[in-house]
């Protein structure tokens, strides 16, 4: 069980990181800041630059987190967090990934759930640190906080709607 969850941990987490990575640098395929933040602003998001910081230093921390094994249930919390709001991003796609949907995003916060509560396993920092068995209630608050953060996170950030003819917005609305 040990070794699954190792393995587990080093893949789904290195990928939440390299997710963040991308959003902020041009590293891994990613566009740079600038093209991190002008993809916020293209999914309605508002705040720009910092929203794009705070979204790929979220995944970048989380990830690493959960690949080492490291305070197991925030970063599982943070991760589901972020990947929430990536969900909601392609919600109106429908669920599966080669439509553009919310397939992918639903994949990691489950994972990162399962993780919170199975705990990161023997080969992981929170079992050197002592740190482990984690107590459920803890679990189980960063299962219902993380993903109703990243819901809390849409609705604060959503840009409104542009009003006129010929935006986006007022075309959906016709």
């Amino acid at each position: 069980m040990d070794t699954g969850l190792l393995v587990l941990r080093l893949v789904v987490g290195l990928l939440i990181a390299g997710h963040g990575v991308q959003k902020v640098s041009f590293r891994l395929g990613g566009n740079g800041l600038a093209g991190g933040t002008e993809e916020f602003r293209h999914d309605g998001f508002r705040g720009g630059r910092l929203t794009a910081l705070a979204a790929g230093a979220g995944q970048i921390g989380s990830g690493l987190f959960l690949a080492a094994g490291l305070l197991t249930p925030a970063a599982a919390m943070t991760a589901m967090g972020v990947m929430t709001v990536a969900g909601t991003v392609k919600w109106h796609h429908g669920l599966w990934v080669q439509n553009d949907g919310y397939e992918y995003p639903l994949v990691l916060v489950v994972v990162a759930a399962a993780l919170a509560l199975t705990g990161p396993g023997r080969w992981s920092a929170d079992h050197v640190l002592g740190l482990t068995p984690w107590p459920l209630w803890v679990s189980l608050a960063a299962i219902a906080v993380g993903p109703a953060g990243g819901l809390l996170t849409r609705v604060v950030l959503r840009r409104p709607p542009a009003s006129g003819r010929g935006t986006p917005y007022a075309q959906a609305a016709e």
